[in-house]
């Protein structure tokens, strides 16, 4: 069913490919945001994403996170809009760019005079990226080049059972081939730091991996909250430790290569878990204010796309990157079968076999990779969010 080198991607300067060719707006202050997305607006029917930070004061994760978003390889051209007095570094980032092989426009609000000619500028700037895109030719991709992300959103009962199991299947199946994989939420898998540290691929990663999720239970408990929401309980979950047992199950069986931090792009194939956290003291509210935060670090970590499991339902999909969604329940897949991409409840409903489940995720991945859009693409959506965080243990 599967065979070697059935994708076409993008060729970038640093010999990754990509599976879209978007062209980004990206504001870099939230007096940007308006004249970016009346930018991003005049093209309704093209690749063209917004993306930004809102936040004025320095930080350097977020900088970092932005510059690997800018420089995807999912992304072929970027236009940066800046107010001009916020404090994010304008020029290391379009020089960032630039240095990757990709065009990049720099329009500062402040010295263009306004807003009417700044968005004309960049509407200018964004048709002739687009024109220069269009001409290029796709080239053959393998699997082992694609690397691929995991999250969770509104887990209930089945989760544990089905589509998170599923998407365990197949990440099993795409390391054995070489890609690369990537799961998050420490604050989801409370409870399963011993079952992390045997998976170490040494001891050193074994005891990393045990305490993201002791430091994650503490963040959380500093904070008087955890993951565990009013619509897990309504879904069926009882207890954080049962939903974060249903949550390991994404993460397959493989040996876990090592901890990454947000931003961080794994050196080589095989299987990651992202501390998503921040570090020090709990002084950053939530360390993820929603779903789409953790999509976005994953994609700045590299993934091409992102399997999305979820059994109470979710209608987010993401700039720059994929969203499949695979749902765990079949009552809920019915219901909202417009916004799923997998229905993992057949295991439930039809009697289907995991295996017989991952295949059909690995076509769909396949699918996915090679141009045709999820349901979330369909729809339009292209949610992003990216607030303030900081690792003292990983230098951005």
């Amino acid at each position: 069913m599967i065979i070697e080198n059935v994708m076409q991607g993008y060729l970038r300067n640093d010999g990754r490919k990509g599976i879209r060719n978007v062209v980004l707006v990206t504001y870099l202050v939230e007096c940007a945001h308006h004249v970016a997305e009346r930018v991003a607006q005049h093209f309704p029917t093209d690749d063209v994403h917004l993306i930004g930070f809102s936040g004025c004061a320095p930080n350097d994760y977020a900088e970092q996170v932005m510059r690997r978003l800018c420089t995807h390889p999912n992304v072929g051209g970027v236009l940066i809009v800046s107010l001009g007095c916020e404090n994010f570094q304008r020029q290391t980032l379009k020089r960032t760019i630039e240095e990757s092989g990709r065009p990049a426009e720099l329009i500062v609000i402040q010295d263009e005079g306004g807003t009417t000619t700044s968005i004309n500028k960049g509407i200018e700037a964004v048709e002739q990226m687009l024109g220069r895109l269009r001409a290029q030719q796709r080239v053959p991709m393998a699997w082992h080049e694609l690397v691929v992300g995991t999250v969770c959103g509104g887990s209930d009962a089945c989760s544990g059972i089905t589509a998170n199991p599923t998407v365990g299947a197949a990440f099993d199946w795409l390391v054995d081939q070489g890609a690369t994989c990537i799961f998050e939420e420490p604050g989801e898998l409370v409870g399963c730091e011993h079952l992390l540290r045997r998976r170490g691929r040494t001891p050193e990663v074994g005891q990393r991996l045990y305490d993201c999720i002791v430091k994650a239970d503490r963040y959380y408990k500093k904070m008087g909250h955890d993951s565990f929401s009013a619509g897990n309980a309504e879904g069926g979950l009882t207890t954080i430790e049962e939903k974060s047992l249903g949550s390991y199950c994404k993460s397959g069986e493989r040996p876990i290569e090592d901890l990454i931090y947000p931003a961080q792009q794994p050196p080589k194939g095989g299987l990651y878990l992202m501390d998503v956290v921040p570090d020090g003291e709990a002084r950053w509210g939530f360390p993820n204010i929603n779903d789409n935060a953790e999509i976005m670090e994953m994609i700045a970590s590299g993934c091409h796309l992102v399997l999305y499991t979820t059994g109470r339902g979710s209608v987010a999909g993401s700039a720059i990157a994929p969203v499949v969604k695979v749902c765990s329940n079949p009552v809920t897949y019915q219901h909202m079968a417009d916004d799923m991409d997998l229905n993992a409840g057949a295991i439930i409903s039809e009697g289907r076999t995991l295996h017989e489940l991952r295949d059909q995720l690995l076509q769909c991945i396949e699918q996915t990779a090679n141009g045709q859009p999820t349901k979330s693409e369909a729809l339009g959506h292209r949610e992003y969010s990216l607030g303030y965080k900081s690792f003292g243990c990983y230098t951005f």
